[in-house]
């Protein structure tokens, strides 16, 4: 016999936020456990509220990771002449960390301002690496070829000094 529990709208609600404002290595199963609900109790919650009360986080902020290099150049020209709390309100509107934005700068400042000059040296690397295996490779095929014709010869010599027939 199941046993029916009834939960307040109060909870209802501060289970709902706590959904909806999970960190994205969170599961519901996770916020379910840690409630101590069924999920498909909190799962038919979420139906029933069909998102109208979700608090939209994900149209202001992203996550820092997410942020094209054209993004990250705006939101450092954005914030250079912030300082204190006027950065942190910013930071915090749009999701990241002081230390991300000078994460951010110090990289920009690495590659020397263009995304273009790592991919050249990366490209570089690549073509010299293509280069060496190319050579190794013909080597080896010479190699191949030397050992196929010792074999031969090998053969050839067994049969003339025993009489065999090729």
């Amino acid at each position: 016999m199941k046993t029916y529990i009834r939960y307040s709208e109060d909870f209802k609600e501060q289970a709902l936020l706590k959904v909806y404002g999970r960190t994205n290595d969170q599961s519901i199963q996770a916020v379910a456990d840690d409630l101590n609900i069924c999920l498909q109790t909190l799962k038919t919650w979420m139906k029933k509220t069909k998102l109208t009360n979700r608090p939209d986080r994900q149209s202001k902020s992203k996550r820092p990771q997410d942020w094209r290099p054209e993004e990250r150049l705006a939101a450092l020209q954005k914030t250079y002449g912030f300082n204190g709390e006027e950065l942190n309100a910013w930071c915090r509107e749009q999701g990241v960390f002081v230390h991300q934005l000078e994460q951010w700068k110090a990289d920009f400042c690495r590659s020397g301002g263009s995304p273009e000059n790592s991919d050249a040296r990366t490209l570089q690397s690549l073509k010299a690496d293509n280069h060496r295996l190319e050579r190794e490779l013909l080597r080896k095929d010479k190699a191949l070829a030397e050992a196929a014709a010792l074999l031969v010869l090998q053969k050839k010599f067994r049969a003339l000094l025993g009489g065999e027939v090729e």
